[in-house]
């Protein structure tokens, strides 16, 4: 919801729209590059004490963005919320697999998967809707009730972990975090047309600490990333289908906003209300993957989400060359059936195909290409807006091909079977951390 306000922001804070840009930007950045450690966190201190804190940051972080009276300290909210967020994200899908036997994960995997896709995919609907009826000061302020009542529920939902003794890895954690935020940052650069030589120098930081960050993880004892556990075909497929199909959907987001402003000139709430299909469609579509994923090899629905999808976007692409809003709006649904319908099996399918032990692990993987694939997206539309000559139709191919990428990446996980869950294996010589 933020990005749609941003114009309103600039105005209530008095700033350029440009400087207004970093009230999101630096949210994202932050939330990527403490992903990783939130989710190593959770082996020294425990699940239920890192994600608990995680959601004080959060509503801590929405108050004061609500109440910020100048830019300085809506920045400084703006870093709570990234870091409260990157707790939620890494560690919710491993929690649900200490909670939920395996013959009910597919249902409690979907459901997790429903919020989170559901909520990137109405956050522009219900953003415009906030905006049309009050100022943006209530984009972070309805994160307040929802924010105090996760405390409690999760307060009387688990049960405390007891400490252990163990070594954070600093070093490993700080080559995490400047990998993700050299990454976002030229990501972000490139999506506002800033030229290519800053974007290419903060790659290639990118490039250096991701050596660095690989060199630590393989020597670290007790390393912030066990590598091995990509040594699971199935689970390593998994994460490149999660990125590619990311960047495909954060892709779409991005061109659909500016078709329906630039291009028709909506206004923001109608341009809101013409994404509504798509979350409704996913809520539809999400909760029976969810359950079908108990029983049918989530493979294979995942890949039929992915053929849903591709066939979605078909459609808008055709329809936005047309300029035909029942084609658009035909095809945003069809996207979010076939979204809801991929999502959540394909968690499924990373959460089951990683050690128990090292579910947060697996957790916190997940939010981070996640993360990075929507930013890609992102980074997509600006060079394919740059390179078509804004041809809008065109884009969206750019977006079915990192889709049909996806989807052989998803059918190539078949030839493996059904899949069980991967027992505990030792990691780098030694034991693998208890399951929180």
């Amino acid at each position: 919801m933020t990005n749609i306000s941003l114009p309103s922001l600039a105005a209530g804070l008095r700033i350029a729209e440009s400087q207004a840009v970093w009230i999101s930007t630096t949210y994202q950045l932050v939330c990527a590059a403490t992903l990783m450690v939130a989710s190593a966190l959770s082996y020294i201190l425990g699940s239920k004490r890192v994600y608990l804190a995680g959601l004080l940051l959060f509503t801590l972080g929405s108050l004061g963005s609500a109440l910020a009276p100048d830019f300085a300290v809506m920045m400084g909210c703006r870093v709570l919320q990234g870091a409260g967020a990157a707790a939620l994200l890494a560690l919710g899908p491993a929690l649900l697999r200490t909670i939920y036997p395996p013959n009910r994960l597919g249902r409690a995997v979907a459901l997790n998967a429903l919020v989170v896709a559901g909520g990137l995919a109405a956050g522009p609907s219900l953003g415009g809707i906030v905006l049309f009826f009050a100022d943006w000061r209530w984009i972070f302020a309805l994160n307040l009730p929802v924010g105090l009542m996760a405390i409690w529920l999760t307060q009387d939902s688990f049960t405390a972990e007891s400490l252990r003794k163990s070594r954070f890895d600093w070093q490993g954690a700080l080559y995490s975090a400047l990998v993700m935020a050299a990454l976002m940052l030229a990501l972000e650069r490139l999506g506002h047309g800033s030229g290519a030589v800053f974007p290419a120098v903060l790659t290639a930081l990118a490039v250096i600490f991701s050596v660095l960050f690989v060199y630590r993880q393989r020597k670290a004892p007790q390393p912030l990333l066990p590598l091995e556990i990509f040594s699971q075909t199935r689970f390593s497929l998994s994460i490149i289908t999660t990125l590619l199909a990311f960047t495909a959907q954060g892709l779409v987001f991005v061109t659909l906003s500016f078709l329906y402003q630039s291009q028709f000139n909506f206004s923001p709430l109608k341009a809101a209300l013409l994404f509504a299909p798509w979350p409704v469609s996913l809520l539809l579509s999400g909760p029976l993957a969810g359950r079908l994923s108990d029983r049918i090899n989530p493979a294979l629905l995942s890949s039929v989400g992915l053929l849903a999808f591709l066939s979605g976007l078909t459609v808008l692409a055709w329809g936005s060359h047309v300029q035909s809003l029942p084609a658009l709006v035909t095809g945003s649904l069809w996207c979010g059936l076939g979204y809801g319908f991929f999502q959540a099996p394909n968690n499924h399918e990373i959460m089951t195909n990683a050690p128990i032990a090292l579910s947060s692990t697996a957790s916190g993987v997940l939010a981070t290409v996640r993360t990075l694939g929507q930013s890609f997206g992102s980074a997509a539309f600006a060079f394919a807006w740059a390179f078509y000559g804004r041809r809008i139709d065109l884009t969206l191919w750019v977006a079915f091909a990192f889709t049909l990428v996806a989807l052989a990446s998803s059918t190539a996980r078949l030839k493996y079977g059904r899949g069980s869950p991967v027992p505990d294996t030792p990691i780098n010589g030694g034991t693998v951390p208890e399951c929180q």
